[in-house]
C-alpha cells in the first residue's frame, strides 16, 4: 500500500481524488483541530500573543504566558514545578542529560522513547515490559545500595499498552531511585484529568520526573518536564533550556483558555474508547485496552481493505523501513459513535487472514 500524500491539513474526514475517507490515524486524541470554537480561541490568542517568541526564556524581555502555563500545568499535575520546551523530544533530552550523570546505574525499558535515552545506555528490545521489570527487580536485589535511574514510557503506542511503575517501590526501599517517564501519549488522555502520570502518582520515596510532548493529545507543538523544584531549576540552568526558543505563546494560552472544552473532549474520548474496546473484544485480531484510544490489529492486509471501504488507519514499518508493519486504529474525540460503529461493522466481517 502506497503512502498517502496530502495537499491540505489533516482532518477526521479527508477528501482524496473525489472520495471521502474517515481518518482513524495520527495522535489527535482530543480532536481539538476539528473544533471551530477552538480555532476561534487560537486566532484570538494569535493576535494577542503571536505564534512565535524568538527570545530565550532568560532574556530581559519575557512573556508572562510561559510562567503561567508552567504554573498551571505543574499544579494540575501535582508537581512542584515545570519547564517548557519547543518540543517533547527536546524536553526528554534535557531531562535525561540532567539526570544521567548523577546515576550509578541506568536501566531503560525495551520501548523507551529515544528522547529520554542517553547515548550508550543498553536496551533489550527482545524483552517484554514485564520480563524487563522482573530483570530490574532481580538486579536491584543483587546490587549494593546506589543511585539508580530508571527510564520508560507511560504508554507503548505501538502495542497499545499502558504501563504502570508500582513495581519500582521495592527497589526504592534499598536504592536511591529516580524515575523518568515519557508521557507524550499520556498527556490529554491518562491520569487525573488531562495531566498524565504525575497526576496519579502515589509512591513515596521515588524521585519522579515526567517529560513529554504537548503535540499529541493536546495538539500543541511543544514539550514539558514535570518534577521537583530542585530538579526543574537544575534543568532550566542547562544551555539546552537557556539557549532555546520556547513554544508558540498563542497556542499555550489557547490551552489555558480551553480547559472546559478539553474536559468535554476527554469525556467523549473515554466513552468512545470504552465502547470500541467492548464491541471489538470478540475480534481476536484486535488488541487494546479500555483506557487508551489506540488498538493494534493484524493482518497487515487489513489496512488496504479498510482503505477500500473508506477508512484510513495507521499502517507503516517502524522503527525502520525494514521492520515489520505496525497496524493501528486510532480513535479521536472528533469521531462520532456512529462512525466508530460503522468501522466496527466492517472489522467484524473482515476475514481473519488475507
Amino acid at each position: 500500500m502506497n503512502a498517502i500524500a496530502l495537499s491540505t491539513r489533516l482532518r477526521q474526514k479527508l477528501l482524496l481524488e473525489g472520495k471521502e475517507y474517515l481518518f482513524f490515524n495520527g495522535t489527535s486524541y482530543l480532536g481539538l483541530g476539528s473544533l471551530e470554537v477552538y480555532g476561534r480561541i487560537v486566532e484570538s490568542n494569535r493576535q494577542r500573543w503571536g505564534m512565535h517568541h524568538g527570545l530565550s526564556r532568560t532574556n530581559n524581555v519575557r512573556l508572562a504566558v510561559y510562567d503561567a502555563f508552567e504554573d498551571f500545568f505543574s499544579t494540575q499535575a501535582g508537581a512542584e514545578s515545570a519547564a517548557l520546551f519547543s518540543s517533547g523530544y527536546l524536553a526528554g533530552i534535557a531531562a535525561s542529560q540532567y539526570l544521567y550523570p548523577n546515576a550509578a546505574q541506568c536501566w531503560a525499558a525495551p520501548d523507551t522513547h529515544p528522547a529520554i535515552l542517553p547515548p550508550g545506555v543498553p536496551v533489550e528490545p527482545s524483552l517484554s515490559f514485564s520480563q524487563w521489570t522482573q530483570a530490574c527487580l532481580e538486579k536491584a536485589a543483587r546490587l549494593p545500595s546506589q543511585k539508580i535511574l530508571i527510564l520508560g514510557n507511560a504508554v507503548d503506542p505501538l502495542k497499545a499498552a499502558v504501563h504502570t511503575y508500582d513495581w519500582v517501590l521495592p527497589i526504592a526501599s534499598k536504592h536511591e531511585v529516580t524515575l523518568l517517564i515519557d508521557d507524550s501519549h499520556a498527556f490529554g488522555v491518562l491520569g487525573n484529568g488531562l495531566f498524565g502520570t504525575y497526576s496519579q502518582w502515589k509512591q513515596e520515596g521515588i524521585r519522579l520526573l515526567v517529560s513529554g510532548s504537548l503535540g499529541k493529545g493536546l495538539e500543541t507543538p511543544g514539550g514539558i518536564v514535570l518534577g521537583s523544584e530542585a530538579h526543574i531549576q537544575g534543568i532550566k540552568s542547562q544551555p539546552i533550556f537557556v539557549g532555546a526558543s520556547p513554544p508558540a505563546p498563542a497556542l499555550l494560552q489557547s490551552l489555558l483558555d480551553s480547559q472546559e472544552l478539553l474536559r468535554e473532549q476527554h469525556g467523549k474520548l473515554k466513552e468512545l474508547t470504552s465502547f470500541f474496546h467492548q464491541q471489538s473484544s470478540s475480534i481476536s485480531q484486535i488488541q487494546g485496552s479500555s483506557n487508551f484510544p489506540v488498538f493494534v490489529y493484524s493482518p497487515d492486509t487489513w489496512a488496504e481493505k479498510l482503505q477500500e471501504q473508506g477508512y484510513i488507519t495507521s499502517s507503516f514499518s517502524y522503527p525502520s523501513s525494514s521492520s515489520p508493519k505496525v497496524n493501528r486504529i486510532v480513535l479521536s474525540a472528533s469521531h462520532s459513535k456512529e462512525e466508530v460503529s460503522a468501522l466496527l461493522q466492517i472489522l467484524t466481517h473482515l476475514p481473519a487472514t488475507l
